[in-house]
């Protein structure tokens, strides 16, 4: 059984399905609210109950605390309506954004590259029309046999539409990712669904850019600077890639590549656990310490574009801010795990009168 929700102050109602979330109804419908993690697990997406009712979902009790509960807020990602019901939404308005209805894709793996030894490039061809999305968002992956939808960054820019590239760490014990290294193979079909996030380049901005990555981080960074690039872009960039150890850096060529061709682009690994014997001569340590060595403390008058696990996202954030670069001119994309998803506990039904 569906119902109508109204989503104040825009006054716009839209009718949701059984089963499904508010946010992904309102993505579906053009409609953007706040959002990042999609698991009920980082808070973003809070909105009020103005009237209605609603199920909580696998609300994390961390993202959403009991007093906030007994004030009307849920979250958009983990909730659903066993009724109408009527929300308010903190909406700001953002001159880059592009609203782009959620669409369903499907898509054939095209090829599969080991990238690191845990680490996979999956490469996807859409059939039909290309996704249209902004550098940087990301797209929900359905797997056969997997409960629910994964995350992941698109790495390729919006100009290669019809070709989908994705960055997929083994995480221990994680389904979807264990499916992916070792069930996934050339040929099969899947479906995704997207664009989501909005984090991307704010392309009307033209100060020098940061852009920090951890990990398959890099996914988004890659997207945003290729598409950049692409559009003949001549700010300065910098890409600062943390990882361990030399045997974790992936697509390295690349990236000296377009640094060799690019004077405004500047490309560097950093590597936190590298042996010392090893022979390394590039920057060592993590993404945030780096980058103060880097810019000498000072990171004021710049954009920056912060893509990976949270612990180095907040490392990254207090060093910006330390070097007077403000919290507006600061984007952040966070890495959380499905796995850490499965473990947060349900939450009751929830009635607002």
């Amino acid at each position: 059984m569906s119902h109508e929700l109204t989503i104040e102050p825009l006054g716009e109602t839209i009718t949701v399905e059984d089963g499904q979330t508010v946010l992904d109804a309102c993505l579906r419908a053009g409609v953007w609210l706040p959002h990042a993690c999609g698991h009920g697990l980082c808070g973003t997406c809070k909105v009020d109950v103005v009237d209605g009712e609603v199920d909580h979902g696998s609300a994390s009790p961390f993202a959403l605390m009991d007093f906030e509960r007994d004030e009307g807020k849920v979250l958009a990602c983990t909730c659903t309506l066993t009724s109408d019901v009527t929300i308010e939404a903190e909406i700001d308005e953002d001159p880059d954004a592009r609203v782009i209805p959620v669409r369903d894709f499907a898509v054939t793996v095209s090829r599969l590259v080991d990238l690191t030894h845990d680490v996979k490039g999956v490469f996807l061809t859409i059939e039909g029309d290309g996704i249209d999305f902004q550098a940087g968002q990301f797209i929900n992956l359905h797997l056969p046999g997997v409960e629910g939808t994964r995350a992941f960054s698109l790495a390729n820019p919006p100009s290669r539409g019809t070709g989908i590239e994705l960055h997929v760490r083994l995480v221990p014990g994680g389904a979807g990712t264990t499916y992916i290294h070792q069930t996934l193979k050339e040929g099969d079909r899947l479906t995704v669904s997207g664009p989501y996030g909005r984090f991307f380049v704010r392309k009307s901005a033209t100060e020098p850019m940061i852009f920090l990555a951890g990990g398959t981080g890099l996914s988004s960074p890659k997207s945003m600077i290729l598409d950049l690039l692409e559009d003949g872009r001549t700010e300065p960039m910098t890409l600062i890639h943390g990882v361990r150890t030399q045997a974790d850096l992936y697509d390295r060529a690349l990236f000296e590549d377009l640094a060799a061709r690019h004077e405004n682009f500047r490309y560097v690994p950093a590597l936190s656990s590298e042996p010392e014997d090893s022979g390394w001569t590039g920057e060592r340590g993590f993404v945030h310490d780096v980058m103060n060595r880097l810019f000498d403390g000072f990171l004021g008058g710049h954009k920056a574009y912060l893509c990976g696990p949270p612990p180095m996202i907040e490392a990254c954030i207090r060093t910006l801010m330390q070097g007077r670069l403000f919290e507006k001119h600061i984007f952040t994309e966070k890495f959380i795990t499905a796995k850490d998803a499965s473990e947060a506990p349900r939450s009751p039904v929830f009635k607002r009168i």
